[in-house]
């Protein structure tokens, strides 16, 4: 998973960044830490589909089912988690099919920068949702294309009709049910708080309400990274349709990436930030392995 880590994180430029950075102050990097006890909402994931697409959604379903009951899900998962992953795939097309042969494809909408979820392993793709897009194409007899774009694309591109599924670790909520209907849905996550390792600010919380109490404290001049579009960027940003209130006493900066984030959170440009606890556990320890 290092050399997973490393790879995306290059591709971000993100190491480059680092480096130019300790060498323009001379100070070596901090570490940063994730507070994943502490967990600030609870949602699900599953894949979106355009209204009326039962066919699809049943058929992923079905593979969901599938793969659940022989016991094949948990070991993708567990295979992400702890690295031993070695699925990759590459697009056999340069560009979203069309005319004729489109029906030939399967088109999923992503955004490869969520890992363990979905990323890039050299200009190859990889991630749980990767693998599974995979087994979904070969359930169809369709050649897979997956249509990297901004996470809060996603959705639109579904609609439509550019792409048949959005699988980018979609958390299902009331106002995207508006737009898309979800397949069952497949993993349970959570917001979670990333600070410098050096930050004290929360090092006497004992649970999340502690860590809303310390944000609500806060001032203007205290900024919180996000990734856009995500529950992260709403829970702090606020956004009433999804039933969050957010902090409008702090700044609330959305990035295209979480690992974006995380890098001016370790340059002092931000002074925490709110992701998903998976892809803040991933990120958070290939920022510290490049320490």
């Amino acid at each position: 998973m290092k050399k997973v880590m490393a790879i995306l994180m290059a591709l971000l430029l993100t190491a480059a960044m680092l480096l130019s950075f300790g060498a323009c102050t001379g100070k070596e990097a901090e570490k940063v830490k994730v507070l994943t006890e502490y967990e600030l909402t609870a949602e699900s994931y599953a894949f979106a589909v355009a209204k009326g697409n039962t066919e699809l959604k049943n058929a992923a379903n079905d593979l969901l089912a599938e793969l659940k009951e022989n016991g094949k899900f948990d070991e993708i998962l567990s295979s992400y988690f702890d690295g031993t992953a070695t699925f990759t795939y590459e697009n056999t097309v340069s560009a979203i099919p069309k005319g004729n042969d489109r029906d030939k494809y399967l088109v999923v909408a992503t955004n490869a920068f969520f890992p363990p979820f979905e990323y890039y392993e050299g200009n190859k793709l990889s991630g749980i949702d990767i693998e599974l897009a995979s087994l979904l194409a070969e359930k169809l007899d369709k050649t897979l294309y997956v249509a990297d774009m901004e996470f809060d694309s996603v959705i639109t591109s579904v609609t439509s009709g550019e792409s048949d599924i959005g699988m980018a670790g979609m958390t299902v909520n009331a106002e995207r049910l508006e737009k898309v209907d979800f397949t069952d849905e497949y993993y349970e996550s959570a917001q979670v708080l990333i600070t410098l390792e050096s930050d004290e600010t929360f090092k006497d919380v004992k649970s999340a309400d502690d860590i809303v109490a310390i944000l609500k404290e806060q001032s203007k001049s205290f900024i919180v990274g996000t990734q856009n579009g995500t529950t992260g960027y709403m829970y702090s940003n606020g956004d009433e349709s999804f039933g969050y209130d957010g902090f409008t006493n702090l700044t609330t900066n959305g990035y295209t990436a979480g690992a974006l984030a995380v890098q001016d959170l370790v340059n002092g440009k931000v002074n925490a930030v709110i992701i998903d606890k998976q892809p803040a556990i991933m990120i958070a320890k290939s920022f510290n392995e490049d320490k």
